[in-house]
């Protein structure tokens, strides 16, 4: 047990002394920054007559209260879950072999398989971190901007929605971790990640996307958010099999590292 908060703490450390961490707080707060833009923009239609990009990009909301504002916050952490929550899991491996110390880490005398556990629990700890700073953030901004509709019960309801929605993206994003390692860097790990998202969007509109767990956030977001018909149990089977199979790849791969 002491290893393991050995690594975990070792992983923490390097974490907070990089460049990335900061940089990915301040991303989360400029995403937060624009989504109350375009909320003002969209509660003020005079502005956005004057300024017809900007009028066309806020007409995602539809309408400047907070049950829109909270469903697309909720739609927006399902595609930039996937995406900055499988770059931060990709830099945390990735980062070993682009700075040549993953034969030192080989080479430590405790399991292999703490260094993924780890690195796995920064990664979801940093997520997490992110996810809440750009739900707090974008209920402050809402609250600036002056949003209607915003009692009590649909505050909670969608910052579940949000929560839950947030933790199934950061949970499919565990394949992550065996690509930066087997593709020994970052790029591999970004390629899958963009390929996921790239297939979702095609996949989704022929009815295919409950069966496609990279698209199963985003499904259920818009569903729990607009009061449709939720997805079947097979959409949340698939979804913890991948998760289980991205760790216990990841795993199995650091298990045999130095043979590959």
């Amino acid at each position: 047990m002491t290893d393991i908060r050995t690594a975990v703490w070792a992983e923490s450390l390097k974490v907070r002394k990089s460049k990335m961490f900061w940089l990915s707080i301040l991303a989360s707060l400029f995403m937060a920054a624009m989504m109350g833009f375009l909320v003002f923009i969209a509660k003020n239609p005079d502005i956005a007559s004057k300024m017809s990009l900007l009028g066309t990009k806020s007409s995602v909301i539809q309408s400047a209260d907070w049950p829109s504002y909270l469903g697309l916050l909720a739609e927006m952490i399902s595609a930039l879950g996937l995406i900055g929550f499988g770059f931060v899991t990709g830099w945390i491996f990735g980062r070993e072999y682009s700075d040549r110390t993953v034969k030192d880490l080989l080479a430590l005398p405790f399991p292999r398989s703490y260094i993924v556990i780890s690195k796995l629990l920064v990664a979801s700890a940093w997520s997490i971190l992110l996810a809440g700073i750009l739900l707090i953030a974008s209920l402050v901004i809402g609250s600036l901007v002056g949003l209607s509709g915003g009692t009590s019960g649909i505050m909670l309801h969608g910052a579940i929605i949000y929560g839950i929605t947030a933790l199934m993206a950061l949970f499919v994003t565990t394949p992550v971790a065996f690509f930066a390692s087997y593709g020994r860097g970052y790029l591999p790990p970004m390629g899958f990640v963009i390929i996921t998202l790239l297939i979702g969007q095609f996949i989704a509109p022929v009815g295919l996307g409950p069966y496609f767990p990279w698209a199963v956030p985003g499904l259920y977001s818009v569903a729990t958010m607009a009061g449709g018909p939720q997805q079947g149990a097979i959409s949340y089977i698939l979804l913890a099999m991948t998760g289980i199979i991205g760790i216990s790849m990841a795993l199995a791969w650091w298990r045999y590292a130095d043979q590959h």
